[in-house]
């Protein structure tokens, strides 16, 4: 493979904006950076395994949007952008989708999901699929973060197999830190955006549930998950949140988007406005952040104030001391799964819940590395959701993560967004409220604990902000302006990573 090594270097933390400028006067081509990115991947990826599949035909497809781009012009910023979406997102191509899994391995989807489709329409390239944690780390107690069958184990590029890499969009976050694609899709039912974003030293955006359709992507749950962009910038997240919004039929929740939704979110990188902007401090849940972890949460709120906002230190949430539990994922999977994996083909090996387990235990030297407890937990279910314990968890979650929880605060105390450190405790309430999430880089702890699961705290670390339904135009500002006055967004070093 012929590689110019102008574009190699180029390439390294180049966003969006200057690949288009780039290709638009003629300086490289969609080809060329596809094959740029082959190559990087390459020589990288053996040891990171942050992707899952590579996309045969990607070179082929680079080449047409060329043509095109010569012929009829470009079709707006993402004409021949490098991209990877996470393994449990549908693709109608060359490419699998297994959700990291044994079971799913030769599943080919008989249409693009919604946001592949937008996607494809947008001119992106699809390089390939990234890996995950297996079932969207729905599996097992104890599978650790970035591990599937197919793949093995995603590590951190920032310290490979020493840090913790954030799951279960792992391989969206490691390739996308490591600069092997553009920009990747990752799917969060609850912390699998954020946390590989903020472990990776990237923006990652958790949207409201409803601006994007969640049809042909394997679920966790109906009520929680949904897609969003993970990427270098603020500036790249918020372009590929505008390819992937609308209104889709298959999916009912996104008509709750209709008056809501944009197809572009750009005019909100407005960095002046933090000098209006009220972000309030939930210091209830910083109480069990190490030294370092504080002292970057505090450096934030210091670079805040300096830049014009008000900061209201503490805001208290009635929600805050909430038994949460898990019960709406282990009733709504069972469900899921089985609508999704029912009308495969019949040469895949599973239809339903059942079937998969079943199978895992055939092959359990491969597949149950760590067991499969959860799913077996979910599968006790009836997967009508008709249990009391099920709605009435449905009740609390709701009441407690808006009405007592994020709305009550940004009401009480005119708020436009809280503050969190990475993916702690508020990502969860906003997972159950179905609000939208946005992490920035916002520097690396040198020193950490031990955190439940036993990964050690250290590493990068992103600020995050959470707001209100289909607040992501407040929530871009305010981090736009975070960015741009930190800019704490450093490429890992890869050379440990050459040659394996």
């Amino acid at each position: 493979m012929e590689i110019n090594m102008k574009i190699e270097e180029w390439i390294i933390e180049a966003d969006i904006r200057r690949m288009q400028a780039a290709m638009e006067a003629g300086e490289t081509s969609s080809e060329e950076l596809v094959r740029v990115y082959l190559e990087r991947i390459g020589r990288y990826d053996g040891k990171l395994r942050s992707i899952i599949e590579i996309n045969p035909d990607a070179i082929s497809i680079a080449r047409a949007l060329d043509d095109e781009r010569y012929e009829k012009g470009s079709r707006g910023p993402l004409h021949g952008i490098p991209l990877l979406l996470k393994d449990n997102i549908d693709t109608h191509d060359a490419l699998h989708t297994s959700a990291g899994t044994l079971a799913l391995a030769e599943h080919v989807a008989a249409q693009d999901s919604f946001v592949a489709a937008q996607l494809r329409s947008a001119g992106a390239v699809f390089l390939g699929k990234a890996n995950m944690t297996e079932w969207a780390n729905f599996m097992a107690d104890g599978m650790w973060a970035g591990y599937s069958t197919r793949r093995g184990l995603c590590l951190n590029p920032y310290g490979p197999g020493e840090l913790f890499i954030g799951g279960s969009s792992s391989g969206s976050g490691a390739a996308v830190a490591a600069n092997l694609a553009a920009v990747a899709i990752g799917t969060e039912t609850s912390g699998s955006i954020i946390s590989p974003a903020s472990q990776n030293m990237l923006v990652g955006i958790k949207p409201t549930v409803g601006l994007v359709s969640r049809s042909g992507i394997i679920p966790i749950t109906h009520t929680q998950d949904t897609a969003g962009p993970m990427a270098r910038s603020v500036t790249d997240a918020a372009i590929v949140l505008g390819a992937m919004t609308g209104v889709d039929e298959r999916d009912e929740v996104t008509k709750t988007s209709q008056g809501y939704f944009l197809t572009d979110y750009t005019p909100f990188l407005d960095a002046s406005f933090l000098k209006q902007a009220r972000i309030g401090i939930p210091r209830f849940y910083y109480s069990q952040l190490d030294p370092d972890r504080m002292q970057i949460l505090e450096a934030a709120l210091e670079v805040l104030r300096s830049e014009g906002a008000t900061i209201i230190d503490p805001v208290e949430l009635p929600c805050q001391e909430t038994n949460w539990n898990w019960s709406v994922l282990r009733y709504e999977f069972k469900k899921g799964v089985n609508d999704y994996l029912a009308p495969l083909p019949e040469n895949i090996p599973v239809h339903t819940l059942a079937e998969v387990i079943a199978f895992n235990n055939e092959h359990a030297e491969q597949c149950l590395k760590y067991g499969q407890n959860v799913l077996e937990a979910s599968e006790s279910t009836s997967g009508t959701l008709t249990e009391p314990e099920y709605v009435d968890t449905i009740r609390v979650n709701e009441e407690m993560s808006r009405a007592q929880g994020i709305d009550y605060a940004l009401e009480k105390y005119n708020l436009d967004a809280l503050l969190f450190l990475g993916c702690e405790e508020g990502d969860d309430i906003a997972a159950r409220a179905g609000y939208p999430v946005i992490t920035v880089p916002g520097g690396i702890a040198r020193d950490g604990v031990i955190a439940p699961g036993g990964y050690i705290t250290k590493g990068p670390q992103g600020i995050t902000f959470i707001g209100t339904a289909y607040s992501e135009p407040t929530l871009i500002k305010i981090a736009y302006g975070y960015e741009q006055a930190t800019k704490h967004r450093v490429p890992p070093e890869m050379g440990m990573l050459a040659g394996e």
